[in-house]
Order: C-alpha cells, then sequence, then structure tokens
C-alpha cells in the first residue's frame, strides 16, 4: 500500500507537469508583468510545448509585432551557418613563400600569411603553423613577411555596428587574416613600495605593440586605465597605460582592440618565428600571395560548431560578422563584404518561410537599432533548428545554459531553472532579450521568444524573463 501511495504521487506530480496550458501561462504572463513593472505593449512574446500534433501556443503577446531583437540576431546567423556549412567544417590558414633556400635554411624571398576567415585563430594555431612551417628546415628569412588579407573587404568594424566602440573581443575589428580575436591583454602589478613603478606586461607581446607605461604604485591604490594615442611614425597600436595601482593590490587586467587586424598577425607571426630561432630581416606589411608561391604550412581551424558556439555562449559580434562574411566567399572569391554574407541569411530566412513583414536584418551580430524581428519570426527559426536533426545537436550545444555557463552563467542560478533553460541573450540600450528553449521533466520542450523594447530597468526585464520561466517550469 505504501508503495501505491508513493506512485500514485509521483503520477500526479508528473500528471501536472503535463498539464501546462496557455490560460496558465498567460495568466502567469501577466501577473508577473504587473509585479516586475514591465508594460506588456512593450513585450513582443510567443511560446509553445511540445511539437507536431501535440504543439500548444502558450504565449502570444504581441506576437507578430516588429520589435528590436539586440543579439538574438545571431541565432538566425547561427541557423544560416549550420545549414551553409556542414559539421566539422574548418578554415584554414597558409603560409606561402617564393624564392628558394639554401643549404644554410636561408630563404631569399618572402613569407606570405594568407588569411582563410578563421575567427578562432588564436596563439595555439599560430604555434601549430610556426611548427609546421619550421619543417620546411627555413632558419632565416631573408625578405619580408606579407599578410594576405585579401578574402576579405578591409571594413574593419561593418555600419551596421554601433558607433561606439567597446574594447572587449566581442566588439573587436574583423580581417579575414586575424589573430586572438584582435585583441590584446594588458597586465598590472604593483612595484615593491609606494612610488616605484607598476610592472606592466603585454600578452603577447609583438613589435606592432608598444606600451608607454606611466603607472604608479601607491599606497591608497587607485584606477589603472590604457589609451591608444595617435604616431604617424609608428604603424601598429601605441598604447600609454597610466593611473595608479595599490601596493598590496591584485593584478589588473585592462583588454584592448587593435586597430589594424592584418598587420597585427604578421608581426605575431614574426615573433612566433623569432621565438623559435627564425629571423627575418624584412618588414611586416600588406599584399597578396602571388600565383608563384609555394605552400609551406597550414593551419586549421575549430569545427565550425566550436566556432558558432563561441559566437552565441559569449554573444560575440566579431565571430558573428567573421562567419557572415564566410558565407559570402561562397558565391565571391576574395574582398567579400558584410553585405555579400547577409545575402546567404536573407535567402535562408526565407527557405524558412519567415513571414517577410516580420523581419529586417541588416546586422547578423544584432549590435544595431536597425535590426528588427517579431517573436513570432524568432520563433519560427528556433522550430526550425529544433527540428531538423542535421544542425539541431550543434546548436543546442551552442547556447548558453542557465546557472552554467556563457551569457546565463550567473542567471537563474540554484532554481528549479538551472540547466533545464538553454538560451541566447540580448541587450542594447532600451532592449532585453531571451529567446530558447526550456525543458520539462516531462520530456517535453517549451521553444520561447521574449523581446522588450522600452524604459524600464534592464535588470528589472531581465529577472521578470526569468521568473516567467521559472513558473512554466514549476
Amino acid at each position: 500500500m505504501r508503495f501505491f501511495i508513493l506512485t500514485t504521487a509521483m503520477l500526479f506530480s508528473f500528471s501536472a507537469k503535463a498539464n501546462l496550458d496557455a490560460k496558465f501561462a498567460q495568466d502567469e504572463m501577466q501577473s508577473l508583468a504587473k509585479k516586475s513593472k514591465v508594460q506588456l505593449s512593450d513585450l513582443s512574446m510567443y511560446a509553445s510545448v511540445g511539437e507536431g500534433e501535440n504543439l500548444k501556443v502558450l504565449l502570444d503577446n504581441n506576437g507578430t509585432k516588429l520589435m528590436i531583437p539586440a543579439s538574438i540576431s545571431k541565432i538566425a546567423t547561427a541557423s544560416a551557418v549550420l545549414a551553409t556549412f556542414p559539421p566539422g567544417h574548418k578554415f584554414k590558414t597558409q603560409i606561402w613563400i617564393t624564392g628558394d633556400v639554401d643549404k644554410k635554411g636561408v630563404l631569399k624571398g618572402n613569407v606570405y600569411l594568407k588569411g582563410g576567415g578563421d575567427p578562432s585563430f588564436v596563439s595555439e594555431n599560430m604555434w601549430f603553423l610556426v611548427n609546421a612551417f619550421l619543417r620546411n628546415d627555413i632558419k632565416r628569412v631573408e625578405g619580408d613577411i606579407v599578410v594576405d588579407d585579401s578574402l576579405f573587404d578591409k571594413m574593419r568594424y561593418d555600419i551596421s555596428r554601433q558607433k561606439e566602440r567597446v574594447d572587449r573581443a566581442y566588439d573587436a575589428p574583423v580581417g579575414a587574416m586575424s589573430f586572438n580575436w584582435n585583441s590584446i591583454n594588458i597586465f598590472v602589478r604593483p612595484g615593491a613600495k609606494s612610488g616605484d613603478d607598476a610592472r606592466v606586461y603585454a600578452d603577447p607581446e609583438n613589435e606592432y605593440i608598444r606600451l608607454v607605461a606611466k603607472t604608479k604604485t601607491k599606497a591608497g591604490g587607485g584606477e589603472v586605465f590604457a589609451d591608444r594615442k595617435e604616431d604617424p611614425k609608428f604603424d601598429g597600436d601605441l598604447l600609454h597605460v597610466g593611473g595608479s595601482i595599490g601596493v598590496n593590490a591584485k593584478e589588473v587586467t585592462i583588454f584592448k582592440n587593435i586597430t589594424q587586424p592584418d598587420l597585427w598577425s604578421g608581426y605575431n607571426l614574426k615573433a612566433f618565428l623569432s621565438q623559435r630561432g627564425v629571423s627575418v630581416t624584412g618588414a611586416v606589411k600588406t599584399g597578396n600571395t602571388p600565383s608563384t608561391a609555394s605552400l609551406a604550412a597550414e593551419a586549421e581551424s575549430k569545427a565550425i560548431e566550436a566556432i558558432v558556439a563561441d559566437m552565441n555562449k559569449f554573444s560575440n559580434n566579431y565571430v558573428a560578422e567573421m562567419l557572415t562574411k564566410n558565407m559570402g566567399t561562397l558565391k565571391k572569391e576574395k574582398g567579400v563584404t558584410l553585405a555579400d554574407g547577409m545575402v546567404a541569411i536573407q535567402e535562408h530566412m526565407q527557405a524558412l518561410q519567415i513571414p517577410k513583414d516580420q523581419y529586417h536584418l541588416e546586422s547578423p551580430s544584432g549590435l544595431t537599432r536597425e535590426n528588427k524581428m517579431s517573436s513570432y519570426a524568432m520563433w519560427k527559426v528556433l522550430q526550425h533548428l529544433r527540428n531538423d536533426f542535421r544542425v539541431q545537436p550543434e546548436f543546442l550545444q551552442s547556447l548558453p545554459i542557465a546557472g552554467i555557463d556563457g551569457t546565463l552563467k550567473k542567471r537563474m542560478k540554484g532554481t528549479n531553472a538551472e540547466r533545464w533553460v538553454r538560451a541566447k541573450t540580448g541587450y542594447i540600450n532600451n532592449v532585453v532579450t531571451l529567446a530558447g528553449y526550456a525543458g520539462l521533466e516531462d520530456g517535453r520542450v517549451i521553444t520561447f521568444s521574449f523581446i522588450y523594447n522600452g524604459a524600464t530597468d534592464e535588470a528589472a526585464v531581465r529577472q521578470y524573463f526569468d521568473n516567467l520561466l521559472k513558473s512554466l517550469l514549476k
């Protein structure tokens, strides 16, 4: 009898979850909005549970209203990318050479660093590329390092981005030959005693970056900053590091974007070659790889699904633009623009039969106020990604997990929604968005798209979205 009672209780709990319906969801949406002082007129929300014949629409509040989606625009970008490039697809970065190598290992010619549009090309990849280059038994280059950045155009910051720059990897400049997210880390540590110069380091170190360190150690501490300065005699980035740091303070990290991805990559190649004992006598410059050059080394990127995860987990606009330009290379061999890649996204949206009057996309990242989308249109993209087995696993693993990682690491932590919500976040001034999936213990999945455009404090809107999801998952 005791076993029967326990089983009945378990079945009742299961049944309660299985009876989630539209009335409950609508009531919760309205009740929580009132408590959070969020106006329903400022919201476009659409959500469903189940699939196929068992699909139920749970929420539809201004579902077809055009709104600014901010960074959940990357869901449409990810969908187009995964439809364009099969799982496991990789981009290639190459070193080509001209001239002859003598018996002493001297190359009397140029080294060409050719970018293949890899947004994930970082120090580990450069080491791999240099190690492969060393197997050509070249110990000295009596020529230049020429960076071939010609696959993409020279537009580093597309006009679709907001004009205000942010010194973070997610807002870095774009180039077919890019390195370390086109960003540098500056580390500052206090000196031995008050009045001493602080210790300042750049990572990675190379000739492209010049640091002018004027940071002091003070008993009372202070603030450390880095400003970019202009110097017509220097073709890299000149950074002045100033301010003060407490004598007992921990290391301070300053993030700065570089301005010229091609030269930045070339100088880093020179530095990595130097560390392996290969000297380069010439300059670092830009140019095209001649048809007479020979392939000397090649490095592959991470798989495309891992790069999409880099984009979505951390809402990286740089990766979004790099991937979009890569889609443009399928129809254009050189000088690919962001507009060329946006054609692929537009064609993908049309293939999914998204109503044309419910979206307008100019930017793949969403860092703009020009993008417009309804919550229903975004829901349609999410439903496609959920139901197409060819892309579903790759897309799902790219999303931030509530309470665990990415932009949802600190949200819904320690609640019933932790690990049960996987979603893309979005935010620009007066815009807060969240779209993705919420799993129920009975195996069903809620697909949701929440878009807010209004003046309510963004923290309150985020909390409203989180509370609504927690309520639906009870």
